[in-house]
């Protein structure tokens, strides 16, 4: 679902918004390029998140201790189709 808003914008943002927008083929409007771009970053900002999280993970003695724990009991002979 797409909401319409109002920004306010430099000249400049403004002129380099167009002209990237008319070069683009799939997005040749103003809204369509910024939506673009902004999902681009917003998918690197998520991905950036993800990472620290993972090292955060990676460095928390009790989080290993307990994924050691589960890895442990892998193959205790419970069968997962029944």
């Amino acid at each position: 679902m797409a909401k319409k808003v109002t920004i306010t914008l430099d000249d400049e943002i403004l002129a380099f918004i167009d002209r990237q927008a008319a070069i683009t083929g799939k997005t040749a409007n103003r809204s369509g390029y910024i939506n673009a771009v902004l999902s681009i970053h917003r998918r690197a900002i998520l991905e950036a998140e993800m990472i620290a999280a993972l090292k955060q993970d990676a460095e928390d003695p009790d989080y290993q201790a307990e994924i050691a724990a589960w890895d442990s009991v892998v193959g205790d002979g419970i069968d997962a189709t029944g």
